[in-house]
């Protein structure tokens, strides 16, 4: 049987298993770390930083950070919130994202975290880019002006799919999630089915024909913020 790694997350006492990160060991204790990159069954990536805690006085990424005895990690703290409504406000201002219009409203992990951290208006000025929709796919469409560059994408087409239709191209604020055909997504191998079609957490890779199926009050997030499954106990 594998040793207990103890450690500590906002004073209470957190038990562990040696290779599981902070994320996943505070979930299985019912403590919601929150996070946009991070998908389960995905190598973890640590890019988008939303679930920054810090260990022992230092920023570290809950969803790559090991867990070691002893630690002592502030997560749900006024600091580290502070730090997540910053990182949340500049995702927001550095695209277009259209809530009220966008077919992934109530059901995007980006908008449900804004409302869980109280963010009611970014304090960063829009920077409004100019970004394309590739609508060419019979059955899944790319708006990139709701990308977040989580690489949820990336990481799903390339280890469960195994298809590498998508990647990032570019650098700074030129980076964007480009697809493994000359120009669009209809000429690249992306099946409906593949886990790489459902596994954007904001409205940027969506299936076609399913936009406002579920109605307002029925949807993931009208009635409990996320995380509040993994507070309740479901993982």
């Amino acid at each position: 049987m594998s040793a207990t790694i103890e450690f500590v997350i906002d004073g209470k006492e957190i038990q562990g298993q040696p290779g599981q990160t902070i994320l996943e060991a505070a979930q299985q204790a019912g403590v919601y770390i929150p996070r946009l990159c991070y998908m389960k069954g995905l190598v973890p990536h640590g890019s988008c930083r939303v679930c920054t805690v810090l260990v022992n006085g230092r920023p570290q990424s809950a969803c790559t950070q090991p867990v070691a005895p002893g630690m002592v990690v502030e997560n749900n703290t006024e600091k580290v919130t502070a730090l997540r409504r910053n990182i949340v406000e500049m995702l927001f201002v550095e695209g277009n994202h259209f809530c009220m219009f966008c077919e992934k409203s109530g059901n995007c992990e980006l908008q449900a975290l804004a409302y869980r951290l109280g963010i009611a208006a970014p304090k960063y000025p829009y920077l409004f880019p100019t970004r394309d929709i590739d609508m060419s796919h019979p059955d899944v469409f790319i708006d990139r002006n709701r990308c977040i560059l989580c690489g949820r994408c990336v990481r799903a087409s390339r280890d469960v799919d195994g298809k590498h239709v998508f990647d990032f191209v570019g650098r700074g604020p030129h980076k964007r999630v480009a697809v493994n055909a000359e120009v669009r997504l209809a000429d690249t191998n992306l099946d409906v089915r593949d886990k790489a079609a459902e596994a954007c957490p904001v409205g940027a890779i969506m299936k076609k024909r399913v936009g406002y199926a579920v109605p307002i009050g029925q949807r993931l997030y009208d009635h409990k913020p996320i995380g509040s499954e993994i507070e309740n106990g479901k993982k």
